[in-house]
């Protein structure tokens, strides 16, 4: 479930070593993330409606932009909470993926050039392929 170091279970999933594939990237780290973001966002807006973003002011109604909706100005406890726990396997997560591509984890710094920045990013995590023989940072993924 880890990269290549043999580690499953949990510690795996949230600390991963060596290097992993981008569908693994895309279905272990970014749709579960996107999922467990959507939720938390849910749980916001029912039980805490003062904190979550809306589009318009009604009060007591959320339609389904209100919960899409992936850049708000303001978030509840529950999505905070979610989004902090997250940061260590979503860092790592791109990590492992850019060592897979023979980058150094340097390469996130990419991120902070907005727009730019995150498409070179996006690309080279989520577009380009496994190299397909052993690197720096260990043997191709199984």
């Amino acid at each position: 479930m880890s990269g290549n170091d043999g580690r499953g279970g949990l510690l795996g999933w949230y600390v991963p070593t060596g290097r992993i594939r981008r569908s693994d990237w895309w279905v272990r780290y970014v749709l579960l993330i996107a999922l467990l973001g959507l939720m938390a966002s849910v749980v916001d807006a029912q039980w805490f409606p003062d904190s979550s973003p809306r589009f318009e002011d009604r009060p007591g109604s959320a339609d389904l932009a209100d919960v899409l909706w992936f850049f708000p100005t303001e978030g509840g406890p529950v999505t905070a909470i979610v989004a902090l726990v997250l940061t260590v396997p979503n860092i790592a997560a791109m990590v492992t993926r850019l060592h897979d591509r023979d980058h150094s984890a340097w390469w996130l710094l990419w991120g902070l050039f907005p727009v730019f920045g995150w498409l070179v990013l996006l690309i080279t995590c989520g577009f380009l392929g496994t190299q397909p023989q052993p690197n720096r940072y260990g043997s191709p993924p199984r």
